[in-house]
């Protein structure tokens, strides 16, 4: 396949950036996304030139690491999948591509494609965990769980904090990665004690990291590479106002 890609090049948080053009040819459709990548920049670095920078780790779909904008899709064209498990048989001869960086207000660009997602950190950091110690791993069925809670629960753990999500928001919102995390443990009795006060201040560190507002758009869940429900932001918004209604966030604990 010999292809033409559209790469968003930008030396710094502080430089302008601009779309650089790049011939990419003898691509085997059977390559993953990550590693065509990886010929340009090995032809660009025999050139002489600057690689390009890309985030990455596993490329097996499952650390969230390679967030890319292709051809305005989040991950790319096919839905579920990361962009270093997206294949070049999804592409055609000739096609051109565009490259680009998440684009939010809360994830700045680093370098080229790749952009600071400390903000999803914060979020976590406010109140994405259990306090109480557990001990070690109870004995199974110990403590039931309703078989709904539980497939709610793992279906929201599955979350790899991409940030997909807010790239496809029109608002740059983080909303359904806020709820997952949220889901993952309010479902489950180790996050009732501190299920309320974890909403809000989950929820506060979400807007204080400068992610934009839900308004319902529905284009999280598609782009989303393990298929989060939108549901989830309700259960989300349903916590939230139970907490608001009991002032959670108004005292430490309660």
């Amino acid at each position: 396949m010999n292809l033409t890609l559209r790469i968003w090049r930008q030396k710094g948080p502080e430089d302008k950036g601009r779309m650089v053009t790049y011939p990419v040819d003898d691509v085997s459709p059977d390559m993953s996304f990550l590693e065509m990548l990886d010929v340009l920049n090995e032809r660009l670095i025999l050139a002489g030139e600057d690689p390009v920078a890309f985030d990455h780790d596993c490329r097996e779909g499952i650390c969230g690491m390679c967030g890319l904008m292709i051809n305005g899709d989040a991950h790319g064209p096919q839905r579920g999948t990361t962009a270093c498990q997206l294949h070049m048989r999804q592409f055609t001869d000739g096609e051109t591509i565009d490259i680009e960086p998440w684009r939010a207000s809360a994830f700045p660009v680093i370098k080229d494609l790749v952009v600071n997602r400390g903000a999803l950190d914060k979020i976590i950091a406010a109140g994405g965990y259990v306090t109480a110690p557990t001990g070690s791993a109870p004995e199974a069925h110990s403590t039931p769980v309703a078989k709904a809670n539980a497939d709610a629960a793992f279906e929201s753990a599955a979350c790899i904090g991409c940030g997909a999500c807010v790239a496809a928001c029109p608002n740059g919102s983080g909303m359904l990665f806020t709820a997952a995390k949220l889901t993952q443990l309010s479902l489950l009795p180790q996050g009732q004690p501190e299920r309320y006060t974890r909403v809000i201040g989950m929820v506060d560190a979400h807007d204080e990291a400068g992610f934009g507002g839900c308004t319902n758009a529905g284009e999280c869940t598609p782009a989303c590479p393990k298929g989060i429900p939108l549901n989830t932001i309700g259960r989300l918004n349903r916590d939230y106002l139970a907490a608001t209604a009991k002032g959670a966030g108004n005292t430490p604990g309660s």
